[in-house]
């Protein structure tokens, strides 16, 4: 699995953290369901290409 760099303001990291945290994952875990969801949103938006793109993302991610 590949490693990438993110900037965020440290605010918003410790929000992620506090979430994480509460269901008792990773952020890795966490961030990577955010992402699942918001390309399964932008299916609604445009389903071809959307579909296309959450399955490469879902084969990446695992």
């Amino acid at each position: 699995m590949a490693k990438i760099l993110v900037t965020m303001p440290d605010e918003f990291l410790h929000k992620i953290d506090g979430l994480a945290s509460n269901e008792q994952r990773s952020r890795s875990e966490l961030i990577r369901e955010a992402l699942r969801t918001y390309m399964r949103r932008n299916m609604m938006m445009s389903p071809e290409k959307a579909e296309s793109e959450a399955k490469t993302l879902e084969t990446l991610l695992g």
